[in-house]
């Protein structure tokens, strides 16, 4: 079933040409950006526009069988854009990585259509182990800075990882992780504003820990005003009984 809704790019995908691969990854940008312009600025001063640039030719040395060029290529990237993405990550369209500085991706990480990464952000391994190591992002994955995630794991499409948080375990479509460990805090209902632009509001990410403190004083409220009654009408029963004693 996993594979029936596997994101990364097929190898119909792969003969797609790389023209048409970085026109879609410059123009994605001012979906997600409000500050960019225009294409002229994005392509010369978006240090991510230029790491996946240079990924996808790496990319392409790297599955036909050219390895050392595919690794000098990437090492290139990493030393101009301080973007770390090994040559055989798989990557699918309107990929786009916010402000890029320290962002690192695996040899076998997998990458869905209109992923957004922003800054410190790992998809890296845990285990020296041959085979799938990396992560899995479907298909509008939203990854807050400094967020870590770990391991051949999928995170589900649309889902949303808060800022350094470390993801160990999978995360299913439409949610929003936080934390360390992550764990899931809210299923998010609205994906996308108007235009085709993606909803960027990450940073309203929920508190679990506070919305539960916030219902602990509302029920200590509620007692004190329940204890305060009570000994309001023992009270007043007290005040009765003497009454009636003095009467009587």
């Amino acid at each position: 079933m996993k594979d029936a809704v596997m994101p990364a790019v097929n190898a119909e995908a792969e003969r797609v040409s790389l023209w048409s691969r970085w026109r879609d990854d410059i123009a994605c940008v001012k979906a997600r950006d409000p500050a960019a312009r225009n294409a002229v600025e994005i392509l010369l001063t978006y240090p991510g526009v230029h790491a996946i640039i240079w990924h996808r030719f790496s990319h392409r040395l790297w599955t036909s069988g050219a390895k050392f060029p595919a690794r000098f290529f990437a090492w290139v990237a990493r030393l101009l854009t301080n973007v770390d993405i090994h040559p055989g990550a798989t990557i699918g369209r309107e990929f786009f990585i916010d402000h890029g500085a320290g962002v690192v991706i695996g040899e076998t990480a997998e990458i869905g259509d209109g992923v957004t990464l922003y800054h410190g952000v790992t998809l890296g391994g845990v285990s020296w182990t041959p085979g799938k190591r990396h992560p899995t992002l479907e298909d509008g994955v939203l990854v807050g800075a400094g967020a870590k995630i770990l391991g051949p794991i999928r995170i589900g499409t649309g889902a949303r990882i808060g800022a350094n948080s470390v993801v160990v375990e999978e995360v299913p479509p439409g949610v929003t992780a936080v934390g360390i460990p992550a764990r899931i805090v809210r299923a998010m209902d609205r994906r996308a504003l108007g235009n085709g632009r993606v909803n960027l509001d990450h940073h309203l990410i929920p508190d679990p820990v506070g919305e539960v403190l916030s219902m602990l004083l509302d029920r200590v409220e509620f007692l004190e005003a329940r204890l305060n009654h009570m000994q309001g009408r023992v009270q007043r029963h007290e005040e009765e009984r003497f009454d009636d004693e003095r009467a009587g």
